[in-house]
């Protein structure tokens, strides 16, 4: 047992250190144990992270495994970096949703199902590091395409992008299609 508490002791630390997640196969890897050891320890993590004592979650994403701060405690982080939170305009919550959805989408196909332009929407979410740039579509301006991140992810509870809710289509939709 001694031993396994050192190597769930050293997967701690790792994804302490890790600037991206770390997959399962990545996490055996660098502990030299085999693959089918990792889950056990992962569960161990999670259910020493579960106890209101600790401050601490262990998340799951689409690429694999990293830690974060239980969101109840996100007041205490606030004042330690001084930045109240702030909440998205209506505006930037509309142009999130849409980019969820359709990514990879441009401006101009977000500025069209909208109907107004969403130049400071689209700035806001990009500052924020919920939408990065992934590229250029290929065509006449070649314009940016755009997609959500992970911050993105975690922000929302997410484990991967195909976790969204799905769409409602409204009655009117239905007529059209």
């Amino acid at each position: 047992m001694l031993f396994q508490d050192t190597e769930i002791a050293a997967l701690e630390a790792l994804l302490f250190v890790a600037k991206e997640p770390l997959s399962m196969t990545k996490i055996a890897e660098i502990l030299e144990i085999p693959a089918d050891h990792v889950p056990e320890f992962l569960q161990a993590l999670k259910d020493r992270y579960e106890d209101p004592a600790s401050g601490l979650v262990l998340i799951e994403l689409e690429q694999g495994f990293r830690l974060g701060t239980k969101p109840e405690l996100a007041g205490y982080i606030e004042v330690l970096y001084k930045q109240p939170s702030q909440i998205l305009s209506n505006a930037a919550l509309e142009v999130l949703s849409i980019i969820a959805y359709k990514q990879p989408i441009t401006r101009g196909e977000i500025d069209f199902i909208r109907g107004v332009q969403s130049d400071r929407a689209l700035a806001t979410l990009v500052e924020r590091g919920l939408v990065k740039d992934l590229g250029r579509k290929d065509g006449p301006g070649r314009p940016i395409l755009y997609g959500t991140t992970e911050d993105f992810l975690i922000h929302f509870g997410l484990k991967s992008i195909q976790d969204l809710p799905p769409l409602e289509h409204t009655a009117e939709e239905e007529e059209e299609a």
